[in-house]
Parts: C-alpha cells; structure tokens; sequence
C-alpha cells in the first residue's frame, strides 16, 4: 500500500476518532452521547482498509490513526477521555483487524459485521469505564447506548460496506 493510499485512510481515522471524542462529551440524553453516532465509523475504515490491502495494512491504519488522534483529542478533550480513547481504539481495532482477517472468505457481510461487533464490545467497555468512571456521569447507561448503537451501526453500514467491495473487486 503506497504512501499516498495510506494517506487518505489516516486521515479519515484521525478525523472519526477526534470528532466522535470531542463528541462523546455532549450527551443526547441518559442512554447516548453525539460521540456513539460518529465512532462506528472507524470500523467501516479499518474493515474497508483490511478487505482491500490486507491485515498489515489495516493494522498500520489503527496505529498511525492512534497515534495521531490521542494526540489531537489530547488538546481537543480532556486528558482522561484521549487516554481512554486511545486504549479502548487500539485494543479494539486490531481486534477488529484479527477477527476480520480469521472470516475475510466467509460471506461478504460475515467478517465486517463479527469484527466490528466484538471489536465495539471491547471499545465500549474500556473506553467508558477509564473516562467515565468515578465521575458521577451516567456512563454505564451511556455505554449500553453507545453499544447499541455501534451495533445498529455496524448493520447499517453492512450496505455501503457491500456496495464499496462489490465494485471494486467487480471492476479488478
């Protein structure tokens, strides 16, 4: 994967992971914060990225992203929220990377769909036991939101998922 395709998913991951950090500090009401309906993005990104040039790809994608982002969302939030970020982001997208890369010759929705569940699973635990815990938020409503979500999300995004893959392998 050249540099200048390595280029455009970065940035994506960066400006997903910033957002939604920046975003997960306004709640929606008891259950959900704005932060839930941005972060499954990350996943389409990581997933797109695995399908067309492979696991070591993917993973460059989820360090470069990380790496940028904590250090973005550092100023852009609070520190605890870019800590969380960062653990919870890593953790869950090279476990989205390995689970995907295991069903990549299932199905075509089998291995975005499995990834990005187990990998918003482990996403939703740490990032909102480390940033929240402690505060007197609501963040153990707030997750069950948030996880929700991811999982709707994750369907949702299954159709231009199928779409975007479809074409482009239909075209190679």
């Amino acid at each position: 994967m050249n540099r200048f395709r390595t280029l455009a998913p970065v940035a994506a991951m960066i400006a997903v992971v910033v957002i939604s950090n920046v975003l997960v500090q306004y709640p929606l009401n008891d259950w959900l914060t704005w932060g839930a309906l941005t972060y499954p993005l990350a996943f389409f990104i990581t997933d797109l990225t695995n399908r067309a040039h492979g696991p070591v790809a993917a993973r460059r994608i989820a360090r470069w992203g990380f790496v940028f982002a904590v250090a973005i969302s550092a100023g852009l939030s609070t520190p605890r929220i870019a800590l969380a970020s960062g653990a919870a982001f890593l953790a869950a997208q090279l476990l989205d990377v390995a689970v995907f890369n295991r069903l990549r010759q299932k199905s075509w929705w089998q291995a975005p769909l499995a990834s990005s569940v187990l990998g918003s699973a482990i996403d939703t635990t740490l990032f909102f036991s480390v940033a929240f815990a402690g505060s007197g938020l609501p963040w153990a409503s707030w997750a069950a939101g948030d996880f929700a979500v991811k999982i709707g999300m994750a369907i949702l995004m299954l159709a231009p998922y199928g779409g975007i893959v479809r074409g482009r392998f239909a075209r190679a």
